[in-house]
């Protein structure tokens, strides 16, 4: 019998599409997770543990015994998940591209300090960072732009859309994690997870719209200042999907990255963009 996988963080986007995968082969899963509810309305299989990830006690209580543990929840919890894990245990954390950004935030420097936590701990296992992750049951990063496409006939962006994006397929994150699950680690480890090539921004949102069945967007140059006062304001339009001023800044700064590492250390090699995009917006696409 195989050992379970232990998945921190199961009921959250990246953890119902590896708990589907791993149950989909006969891989018995134990899902980990703050809201039992949450996770019975999957209607998906497995032996349910409650635990908060700041409740230490908790944690190392529904751990136990645990020989491979993957965590989905942000990387900010992976101190307290080293030291509630079983000292041989196996280790798979996300983090997050976010650590490579020009304007530090709580996400990022949490990813950072869980990175850190890792790396320090000698123990056995990888934390994956991946870069914006589309094509989940729920994700709001393709099909919130495809939203505004849909209600703008001009999209105003910084520099045009000139910078670099590298957005990862949500069944390339599921494949780049068990592959992780199954390798045998001689200690703590860290690498990037991506699509195959970084495009241009200006390029990604056209290829959105074209998956999506949109007409081809005009796209405008527009200095980021005046767009950041107005993401503030997309949270008072109902009709509009809200936009966060943080992310229009992100818009200013390359996300291009180096993926060999996963292809030769994972064995993983991603789809490309315009597979993934139209595999998402596919009217019987399941996950």
């Amino acid at each position: 019998m195989t050992d379970p996988v232990h998945i921190i963080g199961a009921s959250g986007r990246s953890g119902l599409a590896l708990s589907r995968s791993l149950l989909a082969d006969g891989i018995p899963i134990v899902p980990v997770v703050r809201n039992a509810a949450k996770w019975e309305a999957s209607g998906l299989a497995g032996a349910l543990r409650q635990a908060d990830l700041r409740e230490p006690d908790a944690l190392r209580a529904v751990l136990v015994g645990a020989t491979r543990i993957v965590s989905c929840a942000h990387a900010r919890h992976a101190p307290a998940i080293i030291a509630a894990a079983p000292a041989t245990a196996r280790l798979v954390l996300l983090g997050s591209t976010r650590k490579f950004t020009r304007w530090p935030d709580t996400h990022g420097n949490g990813v950072l300090a869980g990175e850190a936590a890792l790396l320090q701990s000698g123990r056995l296992g990888v934390m994956l960072h991946p870069t914006m992750i589309y094509g989940a049951r729920g994700e709001d990063n393709v099909q919130r732009l495809a939203g505004l496409l849909r209600r703008l006939p001009v999209l105003p962006l910084p520099g045009g859309g000139r910078f670099l994006v590298q957005p990862i397929y949500q069944d390339d994150v599921t494949r780049c994690i068990r592959a992780a699950v199954e390798r045998q680690w001689d200690g703590p480890s860290s690498l990037v997870i991506a699509g195959p090539e970084p495009v241009h921004y200006a390029d990604f949102v056209r290829a959105v719209a074209s998956a999506a069945g949109l007409r081809e967007p005009f796209i405008m140059p527009f200095p980021a200042a005046p767009l950041i006062l107005a993401a503030r304001m997309t949270k008072h339009v109902a009709a509009m999907p809200t936009v966060q001023p943080a992310e229009i800044r992100r818009l200013m700064e390359d996300k291009a990255f180096e993926i060999g590492p996963m292809r030769t250390i994972l064995g993983i090699e991603p789809v490309p963009l315009a597979q993934g995009l139209a595999l998402t917006f596919a009217p019987a696409h399941e996950y």
